[in-house]
């Protein structure tokens, strides 16, 4: 038996670490968007699908001898894609459709190896019942879910921090022979079982012997897998990028996701029914209602506090109902595999349709609605007063969402979303012309601002004011000047340009140069020569001839969920190649989560260069800013005492980090640099 089991944790850690290696290699070539961290999960997700369908089909079509052999032979096989490298050809050029390369990365370089690892936990279930057809085999499917959760956990606390990226691929194929022969041994030993077992009649009251499962029990299985999965990528969205992209608040939703699968299948009782429904009609509710009350919106900690407890109520319902659903033993292959179809139908919903027919968000409030609808049918014999409270929970939670899109639309001037996430322009209406104002967003994250129609309608603002460090830097340059910046916002710093001057923008989200041109008039007023590339801009930069910047802006880091491809020793190496002799390279590091800075200085001095901050704090209605500016000319870096007529302005000394690991592109830990 603790073979069966060892093989089984073995499996889930190396499933779930090989998705955070996997999506940590490639994050830095599709831009370091949250997005891709959501679209391999429905890969993974699809993959397992394929893998349960796999096992549920070897068992009831396959002898033990054949199941062996095939199964041994595919082992083998995916040994000869070790290790897990992703190769270079795949880094994107840019017009590509970012989720499709993915998905097709991944599935030729860890497509096979993922495979085989879903089939495990479903197919070794399935031995392992036909050698002990008295005991459950459901608890190791509990401690399949444990032993992802010690993955996922574990990898960014234990070994993002201390292995390299190669370090990690390395690690991990060589665990992955262990695995092999570990089933491979696993594989044997239940043939030898299976050879040696004469099947003997069995009484009709053994539970193998079941009525075969409905057509609409089946259905509900993947209804319920299907409304975690919705609900644990919606949640997701919504914290990550909605309230705040905290660095790696994806562990968190799926921590409690694994956790509920474990609680409800491991035989103790966790789940109380009539306890789970009673706190599940509550936080629905709770939930639908800090949707649509913006002072809600704003409280950080009770938005990510609510939604994980509401999460972990909703999960405990969908994964407590599947439990109280589950079939006999003999059935356990396709009960994995309609789960695994629910889990998969959810993550393509949210990661892949969504974003082609919604412009925002509203994913979440419409899955509250659904979870809503399924509790009721659940309780369709409960209780008139239960079946009253359920149908209350249901009419509000359908129209908060509905409040929440109409809401939603009636206040924005344009949206657009895409794999990027949801870009979108307000406006504040006024009769002055020198008080409208229109505010370009990205999830709750202020990209860019103007007062387009007064008297400030060329006048940069935000991070950008001429009393910031890059306004000083801009307004200090040589005729006919050459500026590139990585990020375009609403294109402020067009502002600053002269005639003569060339100000060139790598922008990888085509939606915001859409915007950009259309809603915002910085482009099309300066008197500069406007360049756009449209791609990765570090992938760009290192295809393209040298550019001879005079001034580089490296503005990508406003939020917290960061492109650490950028802010690396091998990336300012690439930006040296593009600077004049003397340049200067400005980083925006103004962020509410990371301190940046201490990490802008450490790569400096990597390649031996000054770095000096230049703090500008919040005044009259205004953002602060925070620049730091990286130079080997010492004038560059005295910007901060020309006299501008500024206050609580002034060059701020970066605290200095040694404990700090150097990131490089093999390496970087956000939690290291969390304020």
């Amino acid at each position: 038996m603790s073979l069966y089991a060892l093989t089984i944790f073995v499996s889930a850690f190396l499933l779930f670490l090989l998705q955070l290696i996997t999506a940590k290699q490639i994050l830095p070539w599709f831009g370091g968007s949250a997005a891709v961290w959501a679209t391999c999960l429905v890969f993974f997700q699809s993959v397992l699908l394929f893998g349960y369908a796999y096992a549920d089909w070897s068992i009831r079509q396959l002898t033990a001898k054949r199941q062996t052999l095939l199964h041994v032979t595919l082992l083998v096989l995916s040994l000869l894609l070790l290790p897990i490298m992703p190769d270079v050809s795949w880094k994107p050029g840019g017009s590509e459709d970012p989720a499709w390369r993915i998905v097709q990365l991944l599935t030729v370089t860890i497509g096979l190896p993922y495979f085989l690892l879903s089939t495990t936990s479903p197919l070794i279930q399935a031995w392992f019942a036909q050698a002990y057809p008295d005991k459950s085999p459901y608890r190791l499917f509990a401690l399949s879910n444990f032993a992802s959760m010690l993955a996922l956990l574990g990898y960014p606390l234990l070994i993002e921090p201390w292995l390299s990226t190669t370090t990690q691929a390395q690690t991990w194929s060589v665990i992955y022979i262990v695995f092999v022969a570990l089933c491979g041994a696993t594989a044997w030993h239940s043939w030898r079982s299976a050879h040696a077992t004469v099947p003997a009649a069995q009484p009709a009251t053994d539970e193998n012997w079941e009525p075969p499962p409905t057509v609409s029990r089946q259905f509900l299985w993947m209804l319920l897998a299907a409304m975690g999965s919705l609900l644990l990528l919606a949640v997701t969205n919504h914290l990550s990028q909605d309230v705040a992209a905290i660095p790696l608040l994806w562990v968190l939703p799926l921590s409690i996701y694994l956790l509920t699968f474990i609680l409800c299948f491991d035989g103790r009782g966790w789940y109380k029914r009539n306890l789970f429904l009673g706190l599940l009609a509550v936080v629905l509710c709770a939930m639908a209602w800090a949707l649509i009350y913006p002072p809600l919106l704003t409280k950080l900690m009770v938005q990510i506090g609510l939604f994980l407890t509401g999460l972990f109520i909703a999960c405990m319902f969908c994964h407590g109902e599947l439990n109280r659903l589950r079939p006999a033993p003999r059935y356990l292959t396709r009960f994995y595999l309609m789960v695994s179809l629910g889990g998969a139908a959810g993550a393509i919903l949210v990661g892949l349709i969504t974003p082609l027919i919604m412009p925002g968000f509203y994913e979440l409030g419409i899955g509250l609605a659904l979870l809503a609808a399924l509790g009721l049918y659940q309780m369709r014999h409960q209780k008139p007063i239960v079946m009253g409270i359920s149908t209350a929970v249901l009419l509000f939670t359908s129209a908060s969402a509905i409040y929440h899109i109409s809401t939603s639309v009636n206040s924005t001037l344009a949206v657009k979303r895409n794999f990027y996430g949801v870009v979108r322009v307000y406006e504040n209406k006024s009769p002055n012309p020198d008080q409208y104002r229109r505010m370009l967003t990205h999830g709750l994250v202020m990209q860019g601002d103007q007062y387009p129609a007064g008297r400030w309608r060329r006048t940069p603002i935000t991070y950008y004011r001429p009393t910031s460090g890059l306004g000083r830097t801009l307004l200090a340059l040589p005729p006919n000047a050459r500026v590139g910046a990585i990020g375009l916002g609403a294109g402020t710093i067009a502002a600053f340009g002269r005639l003569g001057d060339v100000y060139r923008f790598y922008e990888i989200n085509p939606a915001v140069i859409q915007i950009a041109n259309q809603q915002f008039t910085y482009l099309a007023d300066s008197a500069a020569k406007i360049e756009m590339v449209l791609g990765d801009a570090r992938l760009s930069l290192e295809r393209e001839p040298d550019q001879q910047f005079d001034v580089l802006v490296v503005d990508a880091f406003s939020s917290a969920a960061i492109p650490t491809h950028l802010i690396t020793r091998e990336a300012l190496a690439v930006y040296l190649r593009d600077l004049k002799p003397g340049g200067v390279i400005a980083f925006n590091v103004n962020n509410l989560y990371l301190d940046l800075a201490p990490m802008v200085q450490q790569i400096a001095h990597a390649h031996n260069l000054k770095a000096a901050s230049i703090l500008e704090e919040r005044k009259d209605f205004h953002s602060g800013s925070h620049w730091v500016l990286v130079s080997a000319d010492p004038a560059w870096l005295a910007l901060p005492t020309v006299d501008l007529p500024v206050s609580h302005s002034a060059a701020y000394r970066i605290q200095s980090r040694p404990e700090w690991r150097l990131w490089t592109d093999d390496f970087s830990n956000l939690l290291q640099v969390l304020k």
